[in-house]
């Protein structure tokens, strides 16, 4: 499995849906108790929109970076 993964960030941490941008970074590492599922797809909602504003801070222990609806494929 390749050490990197495409990832959605948002160019200054905050802005409008054109600061959204596609980014290689390290794949995670599944620690004790956790797993690593390869998304198909993944979905933009409400929270992930207000997030990007900076209005809604990320659940604790959430991973960087928005899509918190996706699909795994099996």
């Amino acid at each position: 499995m390749d050490a990197m993964m495409t990832a959605i960030a948002i160019r200054g941490g905050t802005g409008p849906a054109e600061a959204l941008h596609a980014v290689r970074v390290p794949r995670p590492v599944p620690r004790e108790g956790e797993v690593l599922v390869r998304v198909h797809a993944a979905g933009v909602n409400r929270p992930d929109i207000l997030q990007r504003e900076g209005r809604y801070p990320p659940p604790p222990g959430a991973p960087e970076g928005l899509g918190s609806r996706w699909r795994a494929r099996w």
